[in-house]
């Protein structure tokens, strides 16, 4: 089932960003970039790491590194109550 970004935030999920550094497959001293970025659970993520199992078995260039960061996009500090509202016309 999918669900929209603003449930899974609620659900603790935050934005995770990841780097993939890989060689070429022609050219194997070569280094590319791939960026991916998804909803995930830290601190174990488990989406970044069934994408790194799925390019080691799909994919053929061989991973050299992954760079990645996490940032929840909501946290409990930062809902505030408003009560009143000013109105300028």
């Amino acid at each position: 089932m999918e669900r929209n970004e603003t449930e899974l935030m609620l659900k603790g999920y935050g934005l995770t960003t990841a780097e993939f550094f890989y060689h070429m497959p022609d050219y194997i001293h070569v280094l590319n970039t791939f960026i991916w970025q998804e909803y995930d659970l830290a601190p174990d993520h488990p989406r970044l790491f069934k994408f790194i199992e799925f390019w080691q078995r799909e994919i053929d260039g061989p991973l050299h590194s992954v760079k990645f960061t996490h940032r929840k996009m909501i946290a409990p500090g930062e809902w505030r109550n408003m009560v009143g509202e000013f109105r300028v016309n």
